[in-house]
């Protein structure tokens, strides 16, 4: 049992490390954000298929968001229990153990780069033994084909590799390193469930999964529970040696901050993607609709698993929108257009821009808009972009629901396009079950501090927590479900137009 926080120890501080910023949020102990720091950084296209990040640009910037956060509110380091990290996953970082220095770009979890390797592994027939194992399939989304990129394309890396020079991590080991000086080489059980090299049934890495990979044993972090004390953040860093006590990825720790720890409880982040995330306890359950088995986190030596349907193109839509077609000047005019018609026209929008995530999995598959007529206009294309968002959620859900055997009571919902009440409430329509949103959206930060503030006693145990968790608004459905079957039946026709389309390049 660890020592409870002391008095003077008012603040928990999470750092949120995501897709295109840098966060860092102090809480206090009603859960509630005292104040937010947030800095964008660097994303790189050098191919097409190809995102790639500065690791040292995510450290810098990672670093000034914590310390601005404590310098304007005059909060010393020694005012705050803990730290929690939480992170973009499956983004793969390998550096030099001596010097701290990164190898190469930082491959980010929306890379491609390896679609071909994954097939070359498909082809051989290791589909099953990897899905089994790791709760994965042989996407390059997940990490460990991504370290094989690495391994094989810089020049004697791999020997340095064999040697121990080098060291592997996620976002959040990369963090952990550079705050505690290179001490801490860790990552928790939730980063390491993303990487197809972990066995998440024992809790351990997998020498044949990394066999068959060819990544040596000595690159890879020391495995840790989620909530626990696993060292102490360098007093340099940020005036004061404040206890690094909670790790998890971005969307296990949203789903932590959303308090669903019971089995049964659902949530879905509307992010850069959409991550919808079913707690179904303390055995893992394989999917049979090409959903991801996967660790929600593990506290006390106790894993409570997940099912997870990962949306590639979620926020990221609206982003495009803006910045590719230029039709709107900022993401929040979205909902004010697609709000002045009543529906898309018949217009959709498959965003398959990076591939085709749950339950597809499909990287050759690439976007379409479909239906258009002359009476198509930027007011229908928002709407179908809106509803691509919800589509997609919508078929993971239904997929979710018959591996569990259950329908969900309701959806919680975070993520910055949860702000958009056109967006929920079409949800709620597609759904058919009550759409949720929380007071407090901060939740993939909050759960990194929740985990955090466990370890260190800041917060007594999990019904603290779930007495903390409070509604803002609930969006019912309003539609019939002979609407919501032709939606999806549309959405289907037009998805199966954009699948395999890259093969022919």
């Amino acid at each position: 049992m660890q020592a409870k926080a002391g008095s003077d120890q008012q603040y928990v501080l999470a750092l949120d490390q995501g897709t295109t910023s840098s966060r860092a949020i102090l809480f206090d102990r009603r859960g509630q954000p005292l104040a937010i720091r947030q800095q964008p950084f660097t994303q790189s296209f050098p191919q097409p298929g190809w995102v790639e990040q500065d690791a040292m640009e995510i450290w810098s910037s990672q670093l000034a968001v914590a310390r601005a956060v404590l310098r304007d509110h005059g909060i010393a380091a020694g005012q705050v229990a803990a730290l929690g990290i939480t992170n973009q996953r499956e983004t793969t970082i390998l550096w030099d153990r001596k010097t701290g220095t990164p190898l190469a770009p930082a491959i980010v979890w929306q890379d491609r780069r390896t679609a071909a390797h994954c097939a070359a592994l498909s082809a051989a027939g290791h589909d099953a033994l990897f899905e089994q194992r790791s709760g994965l399939r042989l996407d390059p989304y997940f990490s460990g084909t991504k370290l094989a990129w690495l391994l094989e394309h810089l020049p004697g890396a791999r020997a340095r590799a064999e040697r121990g020079e080098l060291a592997f991590g996620t976002v959040d080991s990369w963090l952990a390193w550079q705050l505690t000086g290179g001490r801490a080489h860790v990552t928790d059980v939730s980063n390491a469930s993303r990487t197809l090299l972990f066995d998440i049934h024992r809790g351990v890495w997998d020498d044949e999964l990394l066999g068959i990979l060819n990544i040596p044993p000595a690159l890879l972090p020391r495995v840790v529970d989620s909530s626990g004390i696993v060292a102490h953040i360098d007093a340099g860093c940020l005036g004061g040696e404040i206890p690094l006590a909670g790790i998890a990825g971005d969307q296990q720790a949203a789903t932590f901050g959303q308090v669903c720890l019971a089995p049964g409880m659902a949530k879905n982040t509307y992010g850069t993607g959409c991550f919808l995330l079913l707690n179904v306890g303390h055995q893992a359950q394989a999917s049979q609709h090409r959903l991801l088995a996967t660790v929600g986190w593990r506290v006390a030596g106790q894993t409570t698993y997940l099912l997870e349907g990962s949306v590639f193109m979620g926020g990221a839509v609206i982003q495009w929108l803006r910045d590719g077609l230029g039709m709107i000047a900022s993401a929040g005019e979205v909902e004010a257009l697609a709000a002045t018609v009543p529906d898309s026209g018949g217009v959709y929008l498959v965003p398959a821009h990076t591939g085709l995530g749950a339950p597809y999995w499909d990287p050759q598959a690439r976007g379409a808009l479909l239906g258009l007529t002359r009476g198509s206009g930027r007011a229908e294309i928002a709407r179908a972009a809106l509803e691509a968002i919800a589509l997609q959620s919508a078929e993971v859900l239904q997929a979710m629901e018959q591996d569990a055997g259950r329908a969900l009571a309701e959806l919680r919902v975070d993520g910055g396009a949860a702000a958009n009440d056109l967006l929920l409430q079409v949800q709620a329509d597609l759904l058919g079950v009550p759409v949720v949103r929380p007071k407090i959206t901060e939740t993939t930060a909050l759960g990194a501090a929740y985990l955090a503030g466990l370890a260190v006693g800041f917060w007594a145990d999990e019904g603290e927590l779930a007495a903390l968790w409070q509604v803002d608004r609930r969006f019912e459905p309003g539609r019939s479900a002979d609407w919501r079957a032709a939606q999806l039946a549309g959405w289907r026709r037009a998805v199966q137009r954009s699948l395999h389309w890259a093969e022919g390049e």
